[in-house]
């Protein structure tokens, strides 16, 4: 393995509990002792919990869940997502980041989430990594008082591993990795889902074939796993390895592939029926505009429906049109067809809708039953809708129907990320 080796210096450095630790920042509140979770009230009991703190961690309670499920306890703190203060914080920190290395060294994972090479600095600053990351986190505290923690490895996978697996645990959140460490501290991790990069549904496939830990993936044929998986396969393989070639100045890593577009959208109130295609024709707007501005057109149209804590289950099924299209009313009508094939009557809580099978625009395949120059004007008209609202504003152009009871359109238009701003 020695020949697929890099060695760098990278830091992958997560601020903790993000959303939750910027709004006990703004009270003055310690997230280590503060019982705050991120969450919008108002909506329903059945509200995404965005945020808890460290402390309610340890207590037990996962970042991720629904108002629903959390303790009935009177000290929780309930803080109203607001999407462009966290934003704001992010922008201020990566800010920080860029005091230490230039931006060239610098991959931005996520909102709370970066990769430094520190590889060319350690001399600069005469310093460890070790060092440098903890004069990085201290600094980020001091100026914002939201707490971080560092994974360090001779790689970008390492040094995630590190931050994932490790550093949060560490008494100082920092976590050093080598390939030293692969055998000893990756290999015995399971479930495999444990590991980055590994979801669910893989996990039930590699267990299938008998493997269990990342040290049983470690160990298992490559030739076989790149049969049975292809790249992905092989990939896997290397990354029980700690294996990863990438270097953050390329620019090489994690770029995103245009392979579909779309969008879900969880709802105020339980819909039935009817009530939920000022929905689709909404949602079909914006997944169609998507299309527009990456010049694509898609052969597949995938609606997802999700039914009420009550009732449970919901349905998510596609279908492939013959012909590539970006037109609002052929892909709400290929949603409306999916729907009433499969809908139930059940109260419908969340929608989603991805195309995928997509094709460049000039792709254009000839149809004798429709009018092609009809079909050329109204993708100007939405171009031209495009501009107008890219120009002034999600809400300066809208569907009348969008004042209807139904309609989320300009509740939504106010948020950011689906969240409020």
């Amino acid at each position: 393995m020695e020949q697929y080796r890099i060695y760098r210096d990278i830091l992958c450095i997560d601020l903790k509990s993000f959303y939750a630790s910027v709004e006990c920042a703004i009270r003055g509140l310690n997230p280590f002792t503060t019982p705050l979770v991120v969450a919008d009230k108002t909506r329903s009991n059945g509200s995404v919990v965005l945020a808890v703190t460290p402390y309610l961690k340890r207590r037990g309670i996962p970042s991720r869940c629904r108002l629903y499920e959390l303790p009935n306890d009177q000290d929780i703190i309930y803080a109203k997502p607001r999407m462009n203060t966290y934003l704001e914080y992010s922008t201020k920190i990566i800010g920080i980041y860029l005091q230490y290395v230039s931006i060239e060294d610098i991959h931005i994972y996520s909102v709370d989430e970066v990769f430094l090479d520190v590889t060319g600095y350690l001399d600069y600053y005469k310093k460890t990594k070790e060092e440098l990351a903890s004069i990085i986190l201290q600094d980020v505290y001091d100026q914002t008082n939201i707490p971080a923690t560092c994974g360090i490895g001779p790689n970008m996978l390492i040094s995630k591993l590190a931050l994932d697996l490790e550093s949060k645990h560490s008494p100082n959140f920092i976590a050093s990795w080598m390939y030293e460490d692969i055998p000893t501290k990756l290999w015995p991790i399971k479930p495999l889902s444990e590991m980055w990069g590994i979801g669910h549904n893989m996990e039930r496939n590699l267990n299938r074939m008998g493997i269990y830990s990342v040290g049983d993936l470690a160990h298992f044929s490559r030739s076989k796993l790149r049969k049975f998986y292809g790249v992905i396969g092989e990939e896997l393989y290397f990354h029980a390895h700690g294996i990863d070639q990438s270097i953050i100045s390329e620019k090489l890593v994690y770029k995103p592939v245009d392979k579909s577009v779309g969008m879900g959208q969880m709802l105020f109130k339980d819909y039935y029926g009817d009530e939920v295609l000022q929905i689709f024709l909404e949602m079909t707007d914006e997944v169609t505009k998507r299309l527009r501005f990456k010049n694509r057109k898609a052969y597949t149209v995938h609606l997802s429906i999700m039914y009420s804590k009550d009732h449970y289950g919901g349905f998510s099924r596609q279908i492939t049109l013959p012909f590539p299209t970006m037109s609002e009313a052929e892909i709400y009508q290929a949603c409306i067809s999916l729907f009433d094939q499969y809908y139930d009557g059940s109260p419908i809580r969340k929608v989603s809708i991805r195309l995928s099978q997509l094709v460049e625009e000039m792709h254009l395949q000839l149809n004798l039953f429709e009018d092609v120059n009809q079909k050329l004007t109204e993708q100007k008209l939405s171009r031209s809708l495009d501009h107008i609202r890219l120009k002034y504003g999600k809400t300066s152009v809208f569907r009348g129907s969008s004042l209807t009871e139904d309609s989320t359109f300009l509740s939504r238009s106010k948020m950011v990320g689906g969240h409020n701003g």
